[in-house]
C-alpha cells in the first residue's frame, strides 16, 4: 500500500513537471517571437535613420548636417519654406535644386534674372543689404557667402533672432558640387542632384580625359576692371579649369610678381605665355577696355608676345567665366578646351 502511494506521488510530480516544461517552452517560444519582432522593428528603424554622407554633408530623414565656411558644424531641418538668398550665384544653385524663396538681392549688372524668383522681395544689393528687410520676411533660412565681410556682419543679427543660416565659400568646382549636394538634400530632390552634380561631374571628367597632356601650354589669366589689371593663379575658378586642362599658369611660380596685388609686364614678357585669357568685371566695359589699353596694350613690347601674335589673346564671356558657371561647368570647360585644342574639340 505504501509503495502504491509513493508510485502515485511520483506520477503526479512527473505530470506537473511535464506541464511546467510545456509552459516554459511556450513562454520561451513567445519570447523568441517577440524578440524577433523587436529585432525586425529595430532594424527597420535603423534603416529609416540611415545616414548618407557626401562632400562632408550628413543626410538623415529629417536633417542635413555640414561644416560651414566658418568651420562651424550646422544642422538644418529639411524643406525650409521661407528662404532668403543674398548671393545670386547661390540663388541660382538653390533654385535649380528644388528651392523656393521669399527674398533675394538685386542682380549684378550683366547678370540675367534667375527663373522662378520674379515675385521675391528685394532685400538690397550685393554691397548694401537691409537686415531689417530680411527680418521682416520672417525667414526660416538665410543663405549667404562666408567670404564677404558685409554679409558675415549679418550673422550676429540672424543668431540673435534665432534664424537658421548657411554661410559657405565658393572658389572652385568642388565648392559648387558641395553646395548643390547640400541644397538638393535640404529640398529632398535627389533627381536634381543627379542632374546638377553627378551628370555635370561626369561630363567634366570626360573633357579633361580627352584633353592632350603633352602640349603643356603656358597661360596667363588677367582680371581687368575699370580701375586695375591683375593676374589670377590656379586657385581661382578659371585657373582651376585651365590647370585641369593640362596647362601651366605662369602666375603660379612668379614669386608674387603676378597676383591679385601685383602685375609685372616684365615677368609676362619673360615667360611669353602661349595663351592670355582676360576676365572682365564691372558695368562699364568701355572703361575696362581703356584700362587694358593703358596698363597693358600700350607697352611697345606687348605685341611681341606669342599669344598676341598668334591671336591667342582672348577676352572671356562673363556669363561663364566671370559669374560662377554652376550647372554650366561642363560647358565652361568645353569652351576653354576648344580654344586650347581646336583639333581635338571641334
Amino acid at each position: 500500500m505504501k509503495n502504491k502511494k509513493i508510485l502515485s506521488l511520483i506520477l503526479v510530480l512527473a505530470l506537473v513537471a511535464t506541464i511546467l516544461t510545456g509552459c516554459n517552452t511556450k513562454e520561451r517560444d513567445e519570447q523568441i517571437v517577440q524578440t524577433g519582432d523587436i529585432t525586425q522593428e529595430t532594424e527597420a528603424n535603423q534603416d529609416n535613420r540611415q545616414e548618407v554622407e557626401e562632400y562632408g554633408i550628413t543626410i538623415t530623414d529629417e536633417t542635413v548636417s555640414f561644416i560651414d565656411g566658418r568651420g562651424e558644424e550646422v544642422t538644418l531641418k529639411k524643406n525650409p519654406e521661407r528662404v532668403v538668398v543674398i548671393y545670386n550665384s547661390y540663388l541660382d544653385i538653390w533654385m535649380r535644386n528644388g528651392g523656393k524663396i521669399v527674398g533675394k538681392i538685386e542682380e549684378s549688372v550683366g547678370q540675367a534674372p534667375i527663373e522662378g524668383t520674379e515675385d521675391a522681395e528685394i532685400v538690397g544689393s550685393l554691397g548694401s543689404i537691409s537686415a531689417e528687410k530680411i527680418l521682416s520676411l520672417e525667414p526660416d533660412l538665410v543663405i549667404l557667402i562666408s567670404t564677404q565681410k558685409s554679409q558675415m556682419e549679418l550673422v550676429p543679427i540672424l543668431e540673435e533672432n534665432n534664424i537658421p543660416f548657411i554661410a559657405m565659400e565658393y572658389y572652385v568646382k568642388e565648392d559648387y558640387f558641395k553646395l548643390a549636394r547640400l541644397f538638393s538634400a535640404l529640398n529632398e530632390r535627389e533627381d536634381l542632384y543627379e542632374e546638377n552634380v553627378l551628370k555635370v561631374k561626369q561630363e567634366i571628367e570626360s573633357i579633361i580625359d580627352k584633353s592632350p597632356k603633352d602640349k603643356e601650354y603656358k597661360v596667363l589669366i588677367m582680371m581687368a576692371s575699370a580701375k586695375s589689371v591683375t593676374a589670377r593663379g590656379s586657385d581661382s575658378t578659371v585657373g582651376e579649369m585651365l590647370q585641369d586642362l593640362h596647362t601651366i599658369n605662369i602666375a603660379d611660380y612668379s614669386n608674387d610678381a603676378l597676383s591679385t596685388s601685383n602685375f609685372s609686364i616684365e615677368k609676362i614678357l619673360e615667360e611669353d605665355p602661349d595663351f592670355i585669357f582676360v576676365q572682365t568685371t564691372g558695368s562699364d566695359m568701355d572703361k575696362v577696355m581703356e584700362r587694358l589699353k593703358e596698363d597693358v596694350e600700350s607697352n611697345p613690347a606687348w605685341s611681341s608676345l606669342s599669344a598676341v601674335k598668334n591671336n591667342r589673346y582672348i577676352i572671356l564671356p562673363k556669363d561663364l567665366y566671370m559669374f560662377k558657371p554652376n550647372h554650366r561647368y561642363a560647358e565652361a570647360y568645353e569652351g576653354l578646351a576648344k580654344i586650347l585644342y581646336p583639333d581635338v574639340f571641334k
